[in-house]
């Protein structure tokens, strides 16, 4: 038996522009959350995150996408969002992540999806495009990566996995996880963020900032600290610090099967993200033949909560124009 806890459904009855009503998949004993939104028939959206984020970092993407006829699937990885949250630390590997998506895809029968992917999402959800191509259309690659010998990790990725490490800022009983999130959207300075981590408390927020704040600390909202390993274990998976545990043999077979992906792929990338680099989203994009790259230059690491319209319109164009 898996020991878990599970985040109470009233922590997100104040998430007013998040109106989508939750759907579970079952894994073993486990509960993963999973929003469903769109013609049953249309062709299928899955959209993926990474950390601190969960699937509502999709908010305002998905009316976007269903209005133009998309089956909108946004799963919440197990250990965020409404997705039960196991409490052993080691149980969290990305290669069980990856397990768990896989049988979300084939439980539902996805088919003719368009894999949207950014952060942790990408080496969880190209995974399943390397080994399950049949069931994908197109691939839409925004700020993320994926391991291979090649690959050389930014000063920025190595910071943020040293701030998880003991001695780090975010290494810490249970984390202000919301003022993450609010820093990327240039909602709150960076001495805010910080001070707001080590205090644990909520700094001085206008209300679009109050909004989002509320909406990443609500998976977490009153749980004890072992509800926050997913949360941890994300950064202690990069494979230059957890080979094994980020999966690293299996992230370096997918990046290689899919510099030879036959259908369209499409590179939207933040621009001013220090972690994943516009010149490495560029090269990534060139290696894969045909892929199409369009920089949106005033946005940062995570471009779905601050220009997710625009990136969904430049999706949609982009698909017309294959």
């Amino acid at each position: 038996m898996t020991h878990y806890i599970r985040t109470p459904d009233a922590a997100f009855d104040a998430l007013t522009d998040f109106p989508f009503q939750p759907h579970y998949h079952t894994w073993h004993d486990l509960r993963m959350h999973y929003v469903d939104v769109g013609p049953k028939e249309g062709p299928v959206a899955l959209l993926l995150h990474g950390i601190p984020t969960w699937s509502y970092l999709y908010r305002t993407m998905i009316p976007v996408l269903v209005e133009a006829g998309y089956r909108c699937i946004a799963p919440d990885h197990l250990g965020f969002g409404r997705s039960d949250k196991p409490t052993d630390p080691h149980w969290y590997t990305i290669a069980r992540h990856t397990e768990v998506l896989t049988s979300l895809v084939v439980t539902l029968d996805l088919a003719d999806i368009t894999l949207v992917c950014q952060d942790w999402g990408g080496p969880t959800g190209l995974a399943q495009a390397a080994m399950m191509p049949d069931r994908f259309a197109r691939l839409c690659i925004m700020n993320t990566w994926l391991h291979h010998d090649a690959y050389e990790y930014s000063p920025g990725i190595r910071t943020w996995n040293k701030h998880w490490h003991e001695g780090g800022l975010f290494c810490r009983p249970t984390p202000n996880v919301g003022v993450l999130s609010l820093r990327n959207a240039g909602l709150i300075t960076k001495d805010a963020m910080v001070q707001a981590m080590l205090d644990n408390s909520v700094p001085d927020l206008s209300d679009e900032a109050a909004l989002m704040y509320a909406a990443y600390a609500a998976p977490f909202r009153g749980l004890d600290d072992a509800a926050f390993h997913g949360l941890r274990r994300f950064p202690l998976s990069i494979p230059f610090d957890n080979y094994l545990g980020g999966n690293g043999p299996g992230q370096a077979l997918h990046y290689h099967t899919l510099l030879a992906w036959p259908k369209p792929a499409h590179f939207i990338w933040g621009c001013r993200d220090d972690v994943f680099t516009e010149q490495w989203g560029r090269d990534w994009a060139y290696a894969i033949g045909g892929a199409t790259f369009d920089p949106i230059e005033d946005a940062s690491h995570f471009l779905q909560d601050t220009h997710g319209h625009q990136v969904a319109q430049i999706l949609l164009r982009r698909i017309t124009e294959e």
